[in-house]
């Protein structure tokens, strides 16, 4: 295929250079998106008059039935193209005659890929959305079917307080809110237009990029030319976003690996998202999660990958921002893949409270508990602190509970205590008890679902 850029050079590049710099392997993917973005900029050079009216047309009638060929299969990219933007205008051209050759007028590769870049991740964005919304659902489902589910809430992976298990998938929900939120965020900032820059200094034809934009949906067009072709910060903002949803994916990941090995048995995962072994008949692997905390690391290094590619940059176009793709690429498909296997891994996890219950009255977390009943009798927190320790030092020494202690034997300790020191320690109403703003108490947890439900009621 001719080189768009053949004029200033007299000799061919070696088809290894060919090779090195081409970047259709990847960016093909951008083809609706270029298609889009080039009837819109062919619509503003006809209403500007800078193309005739006929012409114009005919590009527009010609972008159109390449598209629908691409989709229909009838054509198919040609990899030996430079990148996307030359194969789409080359086929043009071939088709439609020497009309298809002004198509670039007032235009630039440079502000052509920024635009196709803006375009193809806000399309991105809004599907990885709503594959994070159906991932809520699902713990939604799963926290109001757990409100009653007592297990150990931990610190420093020791048994800490009680909690129910619906507080604790609740905490993820919070998680994923803020995650949707910069995702949200990252989409708007990137909503700017950079059509019309041009190569760096604009152009001196009689555009109109309020309309191109407009055209578009975007939400204005870049004021700065050189910013609107040399800026990938809204890249790094979605990679980092991103970095973050799948740090929370793998943390979640982490614990349901946990949960559902025999030393802890709080859940089961369905059949269906897991795998077995080789050799060994009785494993049941978490793979799925396994994978989804895995791929983490994968989609910071993209970050990490583009961040360093762009940290020493002069302005404006340098031909290292083509190594903004493939990372951005594989990070979107990773997140996206992580996603649509989440789901459903999350609707078919069944839960073992009585396990849960089991790990909680082992792990001597009502001890706090047994210090605050003693504070509400009068007893200043941090000597009823100590006193407290001193029970649970001597229920380890007997293997019993603290619901298991003899009245005596705690009078013994102090006259504070009476018979209703049972159901203070009891784990229901341990729970129950919790009743601050945020906290794992019946009120406070339906306060937390009504808010997770109103927020994807508004998706």
């Amino acid at each position: 295929m001719a080189k768009m850029w053949a004029g200033r050079a007299s000799g061919d590049t070696a088809a290894v250079a060919d090779d090195f710099n081409s970047s259709i392997p990847f960016d093909m993917r951008m083809y609706r998106q270029d298609i889009r973005g080039s009837i819109a900029h062919a619509r503003m050079l006809k209403k500007q008059g800078i193309l005739d009216g006929h012409e114009a047309d005919a590009i527009v009638e010609g972008l159109n039935g390449i598209l629908r060929d691409l989709e229909e299969g009838t054509l198919q990219i040609n990899l030996s193209a430079e990148d996307i933007h030359m194969f789409v205008e080359e086929v043009l051209t071939e088709r439609i005659g020497s009309a298809g050759k002004r198509l670039h007028t007032a235009r630039s590769r440079n502000d052509q890929v920024a635009l196709d870049m803006r375009l193809y991740l806000r399309d991105e964005i809004s599907q990885i959305r709503e594959l994070l919304r159906n991932v809520m659902r699902a713990l939604l489902a799963q926290a109001k079917a757990n409100q009653d589910a007592v297990m150990p809430g931990y610190t420093h992976l020791q048994r800490a307080q009680p909690i129910v298990f619906a507080h604790h998938l609740l905490a993820y929900e919070m998680m994923l809110m803020r995650d949707d939120g910069r995702l949200k965020d990252t989409a708007d900032r990137m909503n700017v237009c950079p059509i019309g820059s041009c190569a760096l200094a604009g152009t001196t034809y009689p555009t109109d990029r309020a309309f191109e934009a407009e055209e578009l949906q975007f939400s204005r067009p870049c004021l700065n030319s050189i910013d609107g072709v040399s800026d990938r910060d809204f890249c790094l903002e979605l990679l980092s976003a991103l970095s973050i949803l799948m740090m929370h994916l793998s943390r979640l990941s982490e614990e349901i690996i946990l949960w559902s090995s025999w030393e802890f048995r709080f859940i089961e995962l369905s059949d269906s998202f897991t795998t077995g072994s080789s050799i060994m008949p009785q494993k049941k692997n978490p793979d799925m999660a396994e994978l989804c905390r895995g791929k983490t690391g994968r989609v910071y290094g993209s970050l990490m990958a583009l961040l360093s590619a762009m940290k020493g940059l002069p302005l404006a176009y340098n031909k290292d921002m083509q190594e903004d793709k493939e990372g951005v690429f594989d990070a979107v498909d990773t997140v996206k893949m992580c996603l649509r296997v989440f789901a459903p891994m999350i609707e078919g996890m069944k839960t073992r409270k009585d396990k849960m219950r089991l790990a909680a009255k082992e792990g001597f977390i009502n001890a706090t508990d047994l210090a605050d009943y003693l504070t509400r009798k009068g007893l200043p927190f941090r000597e009823a602190y100590k006193l407290s320790g001193q029970i649970v030092a001597m229920c380890q020494e007997r293997g019993i509970g603290l619901e298991d202690v003899p009245l005596n034997d705690y009078q013994a300790y102090s006259p504070l205590f009476s018979e209703d020191v049972y159901e203070s320690i009891r784990l229901e109403e341990c729970v129950k008890r919790r009743i601050s703003f945020g906290g794992t108490g019946p009120e406070s947890v339906a306060m937390q679902l009504k808010a997770v439900e109103g927020f994807l009621a508004e998706a």
